[in-house]
C-alpha cells in the first residue's frame, strides 16, 4: 500500500493522468465536431425535403390536421348516434289493406293502412268509402295493438307493417 502512495506522488503518476486528461479533450472535442456535423446534417436534410419547405413544421402541420380530423370523427360519430335515436321513432313499416266496405260500391276502395316505427308503435288510419261520402278514422298503435277495437282489415294491416321489411 505504501508503495502506491509512493508512485502516486511522483512525476510519472502526474504526467500520465495529463496524457490521460488530454486524450479525453481530444475524444470531447471530436465527439462535439462529429455532433455538429450531424446536427448541419439534419438541419439541411430536414429543409430540403418537401419543396424547400421545413419538415419539421409541415409534420407538425400534419399532426394538427390529424387531430382535427380526428376530432371531427368523433363529432360526426355522436351526431350519428343521435340520428340512430332520432330515426327509431320514424315510420319504418307500413302495411297497407284495401277491400271493399259496402257491397253496392264496387271495387276495393276501402283501405287500412299501418304505419309504424321500429318499436311497432304509430297508427292505423282506416278510410271507408261508400258512394255518399268518404270518412278517414285513425287509431293509436302502441306494441302493435290499440286501445280500441280493430276492424279484421285494420288488425291485417298491422300484421303486414309488422312483417314488412323496414324501409
Amino acid at each position: 500500500m505504501q508503495e502506491i502512495l509512493e508512485f502516486l506522488k511522483t512525476n510519472t503518476f502526474i504526467v500520465i493522468i495529463l496524457l490521460f486528461n488530454f486524450l479525453l479533450l481530444v475524444l470531447y472535442i471530436c465527439n462535439n465536431i462529429k455532433l455538429s456535423r450531424i446536427n448541419k446534417n439534419y438541419k439541411n436534410f430536414i429543409n430540403k425535403i418537401g419543396k424547400g419547405d421545413n419538415l419539421e413544421e409541415n409534420l407538425k402541420l400534419y399532426l394538427n390536421k390529424v387531430d382535427e380530423v380526428s376530432n371531427s370523427n368523433k363529432e360526426i360519430y355522436n351526431y350519428c348516434k343521435e340520428l340512430d335515436k332520432e330515426i327509431s321513432k320514424c315510420i319504418k313499416k307500413i302495411g297497407i289493406i284495401r277491400y271493399n266496405a259496402f257491397k253496392d260500391t264496387g271495387s276495393d276502395l276501402s283501405f287500412a293502412l299501418a304505419l309504424l316505427n321500429e318499436k311497432n308503435d304509430g297508427v292505423v288510419l282506416n278510410g271507408i268509402y261508400s258512394r255518399e261520402m268518404s270518412n278517414i278514422f285513425s287509431k293509436p298503435i302502441e306494441k302493435g295493438e290499440s286501445k280500441y277495437t280493430l276492424s279484421k282489415e285494420e288488425k291485417l294491416a298491422i300484421e303486414k307493417a309488422i312483417q314488412s321489411e323496414e324501409i
